[in-house]
């Protein structure tokens, strides 16, 4: 299983940017997908998770300007990040819940990191 992000980049204050994370390999099903990110000197933290059943949570900070999406046939998360501080400077990591083979549970895999830039 492989996770691919991508989208980020270098982005001016009050930007937007959309971020995608495209799941590959052997997938029997997915369940939750979500996004977190990690900035230089911070520990991980979660953005936004969209569950198997479409149900969405967001991070105090990015309510409103953030948004999660999921396309189940592409396997693939989206991340549309509108009204860009320079706090949501940070390197962003998809992760999600995936199922290998019937016979097994679901687990967690990360995707590879997408570093975001917001310049004041």
């Amino acid at each position: 299983v492989q996770l691919q992000a991508s989208g980020g980049g270098l982005v001016q204050t009050g930007g937007s940017l959309g971020l995608s994370c495209v799941a590959s390999g052997r997938i029997v099903g997915i369940n939750d997908m979500a996004w977190y990110r990690q900035a230089p000197g911070n520990q991980r933290e979660l953005v936004a998770s969209i569950s198997g059943g479409g149900i969405i949570n967001y991070a105090s900070s990015v309510l409103g300007r953030f948004t999660i999406s999921r396309d189940n046939a592409k396997k693939t998360c989206y991340l549309q990040m509108n009204s860009l501080k320079s706090e949501d400077t940070a390197v962003y990591y998809c992760n999600v819940e995936i199922r290998t083979n019937w016979g097994r549970d679901f687990r967690h895999y990360w995707g590879q990191g997408t570093l975001v830039t917001v310049s004041s």
